[in-house]
């Protein structure tokens, strides 16, 4: 009964994490070296981005609670899920770069399984491609740089228009001074 209670409140728990989290991505992980692991725990951290092995059956349950389908034909080997609360490209992110860093894709080391965006379920060349999205910050430059080139533009043509009449007024002046 102990048991049951156990793996009851491990289920809540992760039905918990699924229907908070902003980006999840489930991550087959056969073969791979504990050092590597530490790696990619360590990277995964200092992105904000929380990582555990999880059992399969937890899972399946927790994603049907939590209203999620589409995991179930996924849930099969090892399974660790990374998710972030905060930040839905993280998660993708990460992996993707200590994926491609480190070769693992090769011998399959190290794959994506599938992965959720704000409740929706991508399969895994949907994750590589959001992981290849530029960062938030990235993007908010992008737009204000976008934003800003008119205005610059603008200031740049009337100082033209100042700097030519300023010209104009020195040829004439020395003009005047060499007559």
């Amino acid at each position: 009964m102990a048991n049951l209670t156990k793996k009851q409140a491990i289920v809540a728990e992760l039905k918990d994490q699924l229907t908070n989290a902003k980006g999840v991505v489930l991550t087959s992980y056969r073969g791979l070296t504990v050092a590597q692991d530490t790696q990619l725990r360590r990277e995964l951290r200092a992105a904000g981005v929380t990582y555990h092995v999880v059992k399969n059956t937890m899972l399946r349950l927790a994603a049907k609670e939590a209203g999620i389908e589409g995991f179930d034909a996924h849930l099969e080997g090892t399974t660790a899920f990374a998710f972030s609360t905060e930040d839905a490209i993280a998660p993708a992110k990460v992996i993707c770069g200590f994926i491609k860093k480190n070769k693992l894709d090769e011998n399959e080391v190290l794959t994506v399984k599938v992965g959720t965006v704000e409740g929706k379920v991508i399969d895994a060349n949907e994750v590589k491609a959001l992981a290849s999205l530029p960062s938030r910050e990235e993007l908010i430059a992008k737009m204000l740089g976008s934003m800003n080139a008119p205005i610059s533009n603008t200031v740049n043509v009337l100082q033209g228009v100042i700097r030519n009449a300023v010209y104009v007024l020195d040829a004439v002046r020395a003009q005047k001074e060499s007559a």
